[in-house]
């Protein structure tokens, strides 16, 4: 790094989570950074605070949108599960062939709004197959590796836990520990979903807990990252804690809060 008057120059880096079809303020996240970090859900299935928008009311309209949040509101994942039946099976197209083009139309969208460099991993709500379809020479991908931006190692996990709502990138708890324990010991723990911690993962306006990572956890214990980075929970109870050495920090639910977290050292 180049040295000022005052000293070696900072590196600075943005980060963001939980995009959910915010191009508009994605295209100028990394402004004056070094780098930009994405923790994934870049694809808007169904916006929870405006059900108008999102591949769900564009494909069935609003009113069936309602009655979708209605259900996993209350927890009633069967009959969710039964009212996407009926309304897909009213559609001319299959359904994994309907999502694919709507998926594509917002990555398209998403991944031309990345400053050079971008460095990004997978949400559970993604579909990492795309990717590199859409992932230009100034975006980096990682999954399960490191990579070392300002003399920081910074590894990266992504997806999601099996849960109730089956979105696309949810992994058994065990493929999920094995990415982690790949990565190994770094200065930075990038990943999509926070450590199971009750404070972390609990939603305090959807009125439930989501789906944290015991493996996640556990190695943040022991290996003492400087920093534990993460999403997926819109509405946490508590935004940032420590634990132990490591300051754990929810980036932010960026598709609503339209800005990065920042990070300098």
């Amino acid at each position: 790094m180049a040295a000022s008057p005052s000293g070696p120059r900072k590196t600075r880096v943005h980060v963001v989570s939980d995009v959910h079809g915010n191009a508009r303020d994605l295209a100028r996240a990394g402004d004056g950074a070094d780098a930009l970090i994405c923790l994934g859900d870049l694809v808007l299935f169904l916006d929870y605070a405006d059900h108008s928008r999102g591949i769900f009311p564009d494909l069935f309209g609003v009113e069936n949108a309602d009655r979708l949040v209605e259900l996993r509101t209350a927890r009633r994942f069967e009959e969710a599960r039964e009212l996407g039946a009926r309304l897909w099976g009213g559609i001319a197209m299959d359904r994994a062939t309907a999502i694919e083009k709507a998926v594509r139309k917002q990555y398209a969208e998403m991944f031309a709004a990345f400053p050079t460099p971008t460095y990004a991993t997978y949400g559970n709500v993604d579909m990492p197959q795309l990717w590199p379809e859409y992932a230009g020479p100034g975006t980096t991908v990682l999954d399960g590796q490191r990579v070392e931006i300002g003399g920081w190692v910074f590894g990266f996990v992504g997806g999601g836990l099996r849960t109730p709502m089956r979105t696309p990138y949810e992994i058994s708890d065990e493929e999920y520990a094995a990415k982690i324990e790949a990565v190994g010991e770094v200065d930075v723990l990038c990943t999509h979903i926070p450590p199971e911690v009750p404070e972390l993962v609990y939603d305090t306006v959807a009125r439930r807990f989501e789906r944290g990572s015991r493996a996640l956890l556990d190695v943040v214990r022991r290996t003492k990252p400087r920093y534990s980075l993460f999403g997926h929970v819109h509405q946490p109870l508590v935004k940032r804690m420590r634990i132990g050495a490591t300051e754990c920090v929810n980036v932010g639910h960026f598709a609503s809060a339209g800005r990065p977290w920042a990070l300098e050292w």
